[in-house]
This record gives C-alpha cells, structure tokens and sequence, in this order.
C-alpha cells in the first residue's frame, strides 16, 4: 500500500512517502506562503505518487480531549476528502514535533529555526506519524 503522510500546520505542511516496503520517509514539504500554493503542492505530490490512503496526524491534547487545533484539522481533512477522495486515516500526533526535534543530528539542533522555515522538521513530524500507522497491529 502507497500511503502519504501529513502533519497539517497552519504555515507548513510536512509530508511523508511510503510504499510496499513499509518505511516512512520524509519528502519536501509545502511551506509556500499562500495557502492556495500549499494545497498545489499537495496535489502535485498526490497525482504524482498516486497513494492509496492519506494518514494525517490528529493533535489530540494531552488529557485525550479534542481542542481548537483538532478542529482546525477537522476542517483539512474535510477539504481533503472534498478534493482528492482518499481514504483519511487520523493517528495521534501528540508529541511527534517534538520526537522530530529530539532525533535531529546535533548540528541541526542549532539550526532548528531554519529546518522549521524549510518545513525539514514538518516533514520529520509526518515521517513518525506515517510510521506510527505502519507498524500499528491492522
């Protein structure tokens, strides 16, 4: 199965590629400043990879509750569904910045505020959550 990960934010959006094989990896993420030119981005990335399934990272809080950001994914997903008609998969992405963050070379470390202009740490982010699917039990 060809699944396409994304870690939706309001400036970035990271994504992720994974196919047959099963391993997640991180792939250019939207960052252009327009909205309308990130949903181009997506789509590019969707009619050239032709997923089978979207797997979107879902920011439940910390006391499992569902909060204003949620919503705001809420509305994404809705959007995707409308446009591209894929299967979404939701999977909690509490904390997946921060394991980004935390896996980075040290020497990235230092670079953070430029890997997260570049949406490098986005894409990371969406690399875990599309893992997290993966090697969930079916």
């Amino acid at each position: 199965m060809r699944l396409l990960g994304i870690d939706y934010g309001e400036k970035r959006i990271g994504l992720a590629w994974a196919d047959e094989l099963g391993l997640a990896l991180p792939i250019p993420a939207a960052v252009e400043p327009e909205p309308t030119q990130r949903w181009s981005h997506l789509a590019r990335e969707i009619e050239r990879r032709r997923p089978d399934a979207l797997v979107v990272g879902y920011p439940y809080n910390m006391d499992d509750s569902v909060g204003f950001k949620a919503r705001e994914v809420d509305a994404f997903i809705e959007e995707l569904e409308t446009r591209f008609r894929l299967p979404i998969h939701r999977v909690d992405e509490r904390l997946s910045s921060y394991a980004a963050e935390s896996l980075a070379p040290r020497p990235k470390r230092r670079n953070l505020i430029a890997s997260r202009k570049t949406g490098e740490l986005d894409s990371r982010a969406a690399a875990l959550i599309l893992q997290d699917f993966l090697d969930s039990p079916s």
